[in-house]
């Protein structure tokens, strides 16, 4: 009983397919990076218009990689929120057209249940039978979102807190940007701070007093004083600017991983969580999953690499928890909600 997940909430459109006991029949992405590239940042008419180029022949291609027919899919599911208004519905118009002409049940996929369900994909399958591991802390961290949930099973989500400013993903493009280094900031800004020497640059923590709670707007004003300081105000060497961009990327990262932890830890110990689920974009970040997996504290849990950014496996495995509990709705109910939270 195969169910097909579509992704379209922001830049990639995304297919996956999974059967009903969670493997991975094919997972097909189609990335929009060269073309938002030159301009640092999503641009969300160009995200809208390349899903409707793209959908057709991603679906086409994961249907073609499954060995499934669409007459073997049971369910459709799709991300109706959050992200971008024109990007979701491009993604839900497509899925309830599919449905209709199937006929079969749609399910709408809350987009950040999604990436907390990639935790659960080990050896291409999705494990939906882990309850030994909740109650959970889920840190949901990505370029529109940084948020900490309480996680009582597979389908119980309970908001804790989020950023009050920037995402920590927006905060590393915008620091990339700051820096002159392209955009998507996390894996640039990553990549430079391994060459860093060690100056010590130490940049501010934003703590605030409610642990579960974020924010990263004065860390990147902070960041922007001090590559004015020690990079724009000088008349530096190619040489001297790539060591000065190196420890600043350095610092950066270094606080964002050390409010994102402690944080965590503190909140996983207040609900008395053993677990933490780190998930979404920046959760492929390497020195945030080292630092994470070695501290003693708390057991960090993170989806492989390939399934920390947007895909539609992750819808696909949410849509089939709700699709095993029989949580369908009319289709004509589901709309898109580009500030769908998690309650």
């Amino acid at each position: 009983m195969p169910i097909l997940g579509i992704e379209t909430s922001c830049d990639e459109t995304a297919c996956g397919i999974v059967d009903s006991d969670g493997h991975i029949l094919a997972n097909v992405v189609a990335s929009q990076i060269e073309t938002h590239a030159p301009y640092g940042g999503i641009i969300p008419e160009l995200a809208s218009r390349a899903h409707i180029v793209n959908i057709h022949k991603v679906v086409d291609q994961a249907i073609s990689e499954s060995n499934v027919k669409l007459s073997d899919l049971e369910a459709i599911a799709v991300t109706n929120g959050p992200g971008l208004a024109g990007s979701l519905l491009v993604g839900l118009n497509f899925a309830k057209g599919l449905s209709a002409s199937l006929g079969i049940p749609l399910l709408g996929v809350n987009h950040l249940e999604g990436h907390v369900s990639a935790c659960f994909i080990e050896d291409e399958k999705f494990n939906f039978s882990k309850n030994d591991i909740f109650p959970s802390i889920s840190l949901i961290i990505s370029g529109g979102h940084t948020e900490l949930v309480l996680m009582k099973e597979y389908d119980s989500f309970a908001m804790l807190g989020q950023t009050r400013d920037d995402a920590v993903g927006e905060a590393f493009d915008k620091v990339s940007r700051i820096l002159g280094l392209g955009y998507p900031g996390g894996p640039i800004i990553e990549n430079w701070a391994k060459r860093s020497m060690k100056k010590n640059y130490k940049l501010p923590r934003s703590w605030l007093k409610d642990d579960s709670e974020f924010s990263f707007s004065g860390l990147k004003t902070a960041t922007k004083n001090l590559a004015y300081e020690k990079i724009y105000r000088n008349n530096l060497s190619q040489d001297q600017i790539a060591l000065e961009i190196s420890e600043i990327s350095n610092a950066f990262q270094e606080s964002v991983l050390d409010v994102l932890l402690n944080k965590s830890i503190s909140i996983a110990k207040k609900y008395d969580c053993k677990n933490i689920l780190v998930s979404g974009g920046v959760a492929a970040n390497g020195y945030l999953r080292s630092n994470f997996e070695k501290n003693n504290d708390i057991n960090a849990i993170f989806p492989e690499r390939k399934y920390c950014t947007d895909n539609g496996i992750m819808i696909a495995c949410r849509g089939l928890i709700d699709f095993m509990n029989k949580s369908f709705s009319n289709p004509e109910s589901i709309k898109i909600n580009p500030q769908l939270n998690i309650k």
